[in-house]
């Protein structure tokens, strides 16, 4: 069958768009059996976010996914919008664009002359939209003047984990001393890397640039230059600035709000590799053949320029146009070629491709969040990630070669148990083989690429998680399961994680850089301990404070009807995911009918004891919002009322049909009885009546019999 066949989409449908930061959007079909569409960024002009529109849809060329273009647009999904008034003269100012949801800046008018200030929180009435002749405009309706709102949801939320986000007078006062440039001194012993056209691909609203890449192809394969910010140089052990960087451990990232792991002179000024200025790096300098292979690697101390600060989209667009208008695009394609080979070559081996989208709030400035979306990924997403991966891989296996002791990043192979529960659901879903222990990673990896339909890939994706241990730091390296592995650690972030900074000061000992040493067993024990404490604090942090704001957005939608699917199951009800946001809630037990259900945790699902009616993941389910807690951020959803009716009546009637039964079963028994009694009474009146009788039973035996 030819991918052409292939194609659900025949003419144009129906349904919502999501814009995404970095300007591309996704299509989410009113129909449920058709998949969701990615909208090109120029394909995107004029639409906003959540808009309900007409598109075409083809299927892309050679890959799964389907490209749609935009012809008509039915409803837009905002009539009015929150937003901080920017003033521009008397009676006019701008809303800016902050969360990249609109495509445009809104320009507002005050026909109605409000006293409004600048900086002022108001309420606008959207009158024109992006595309139309007038542009982007809208008219003030109220002030709010300056009210504070659910930004305080973030700061219960670090204190609820106690994430330390103020920096002392001491930390203040180091920053204050740092260079606001790279000086003659700071360049001398380091390599020149300043001709190459270096770039840094990153989300739209990313500040901290801690990677840059340049990739070359050569006759026998390719050479990938991966620089990373050089933190080491400017924070000093013991320092105030590291013991502060240590205590957080990590940076704690919200929607628009950061907990930086460094003073902002660092992590958005002096490490971090902008556009067009000087910067110092650590770099790894690999080669590899066209098979992927590693032929040689160095890591030296050097500085950079970076040519160009690119996003996922824009580096996206130039790999979806072809564009090769400069060196830098150039190198766009190169790192496209030797991603998608490293890549290969990663699964091949058993690497698990576990792309679980996570869940991307956009808030206004007063931090309601107005929408709530997938964080859908584009190929440039995945590129970045594999040269990252390679030079990481590289970072320890300099690390094992040398027998040097560092921290390193590893991943546990799952219990037995866990494993067994996963063998089962794929049972279950027709998967046959079983997961033995050796080969592992190869099985769980063929099995998942066994199942081409979306939902089931990404139920099957969710549960393969949930079964594998926590990723943690740790000096005694028992390899990465998940990405398949035996030596890795985390070298390319050491702007916002410690361990990273641990990795670069313990490569440049190894080196023999001056002014570098390595840690002992027992500080790099304890590092780990505490780091990968650090790391799920802030992971926590980050979770509860998507769920409060997925709460406040859905509390406006209290009452509606959503089509869903069932995420997971528990012994207390069903998590429930919406289709039209990325909003789980709960159903519970006592919620799912007028019955008692069983928990099968073997099979993960729900069953009734009387009806046999099944809740399991993956299945389709209509649900009404209910109710919501904003405080802890919690959803909860029943079922339609119409649904719920007809589980009632369905057990009434159960219920009847089996009294029903009974009672003519009764009967029956009663009448059978007294033909037998009739049968006793006449026995000895009449021989040839009783012979006649018999004869015809035993016909009538026979032909039961026969049939």
């Amino acid at each position: 069958m030819s991918r052409r066949d292939k194609n659900p989409f025949h003419g144009p449908v129906e349904g919502y768009v999501k814009r995404h930061p970095d300007g591309f959007g996704f299509f989410i079909p009113n129909d449920t059996e058709l998949p969701d569409v990615y909208i090109s960024r120029n394909a995107m002009r004029g639409v906003m976010s959540s808009d309900r529109v007409v598109v075409e849809a083809r299927p892309e060329r050679g890959g799964d996914r389907f490209r749609g273009e935009v012809v008509d647009i039915l409803e837009r999904g905002q009539s009015k919008v929150t937003g901080r008034y920017v003033r521009t003269n008397d009676d006019r100012g701008l809303i800016l664009d902050r969360s990249f949801a609109w495509g445009a800046d809104l320009s507002v008018t005050n026909p109605h002359g409000y006293k409004v200030q600048d900086q002022d929180w108001v309420i606008a009435n959207i009158i024109s939209y992006p595309g139309d002749a007038d542009g982007f405009m809208a008219e003030v309706i109220t002030v709010l003047g300056d009210k504070l709102y659910p930004h305080t949801d973030i700061e219960r939320v670090l204190n609820d984990h106690s994430i330390p986000h103020v920096f002392d007078e001491r930390v203040k006062k180091q920053s204050e001393e740092l260079p606001t440039e790279v000086s003659k001194e700071d360049i001398e012993g380091r390599k020149d890397l300043r001709a190459l056209p270096f770039l840094t691909i990153d989300g739209t609203t990313a500040k901290d640039f801690d990677d840059a890449i340049y990739v070359e192809q050569k006759s026998k394969g390719f050479k990938l230059y991966v620089a990373i910010a050089d933190v080491s140089h400017y924070v000093k052990p013991d320092s105030a600035i590291d013991r502060e960087a240590y205590v957080r451990g990590t940076s704690t990232y919200f929607p628009n709000f950061v907990v930086p792991m460094l003073p902002e002179a660092l992590s958005n000024e002096m490490c971090s590799l902008k556009p067009q200025v000087d910067r110092l790096a650590m770099v790894a300098e690999m080669d590899f053949d066209f098979q992927g292979e590693t032929q040689q690697t160095q890591f030296f101390e050097a500085v950079i320029h970076s040519h160009r600060r690119e996003t996922y989209g824009g580096a996206q667009e130039v790999l979806e146009s072809k564009r090769r208008q400069d060196r830098v695009d150039e190198v766009i394609h190169a790192a496209s070629d030797l991603a998608q080979i490293l890549m290969s070559k990663r699964f091949r081996e058993g690497s698990l491709d576990l792309e679980i989208p996570e869940t991307e709030v956009e808030v206004d400035e007063t931090g309601m969040p107005i929408d709530i979306l997938k964080a859908e990924r584009v190929f440039a997403h995945r590129l970045i990630e594999e040269l990252m991966l390679a030079a990481n891989v590289a970072v320890a296996d300099f690390f094992v070669k040398r027998e040097i002791d560092c921290l390193f990043r590893i991943h546990e192979t799952p219990e037995r148990d866990n494993i067994d529960i996963l063998q089962s659901f794929l049972s279950s879903f027709g998967f046959k083989k079983k997961l033995s222990n050796s080969g592992l990673q190869k099985r769980i990896s063929q099995a998942l690429q066994s199942f081409e339909n979306p939902s089931q890939r990404h139920v099957l994706n969710m549960l393969t998680l949930r079964s594998m241990k926590q990723a943690q730091y740790d000096p005694e390296n028992v390899g990465h399961f998940g990405l398949g592995f035996v030596n890795y650690t985390h070298f390319t972030s050491p702007i916002r994680r410690y361990p990273d900074l641990i990795v670069h000061r313990t490569l440049k000992a190894g080196l023999g850089i001056s002014g570098y040493q390595k840690m002992g067993d027992e500080d790099l024990q304890s590092a780990g301990t505490v780091l990968s404490a650090c790391e799920q604090r802030s992971v926590k942090a980050e979770r509860q404070l998507i769920s409060i704001k997925k709460a406040r957005f859905i509390e406006k939608h209290i009452g509606e009807v959503f089509e869903g699917m069932i995420g997971s199951v528990t012994k207390f009800g069903v998590f429930v995911t919406l289709r039209t946001f990325d909003v789980d809630g709960l159903i519970r037990l006592e919620d799912l009918g007028a019955e008692p259900f069983e928990f099968d945790e073997e099979h993960l699902l729900l069953r009734g004891t009387k009806t046999g009616r099944k809740y399991e993941i993956g299945e389709a389910i209509t649900v009404v919002v209910s109710s919501v807690d904003t405080e802890v951020g919690q959803i909860n959803f029943v079922l339609p009322e119409e649904q719920r009716r007809e589980i009632v009546l369905e057990k009434a009637k159960k219920r009847f049909n089996s009294k029903k039964k009974f009672s003519l079963g009764t009967r029956f028994s009663r009448t059978q009885k007294k033909e037998d009694e009739t049968k006793k009474k006449g026995k000895f009146k009449s021989k040839s009546k009783s012979k006649s009788k018999s004869k015809k039973k035993t016909t009538g035996k026979s032909k039961r019999k026969r049939r």
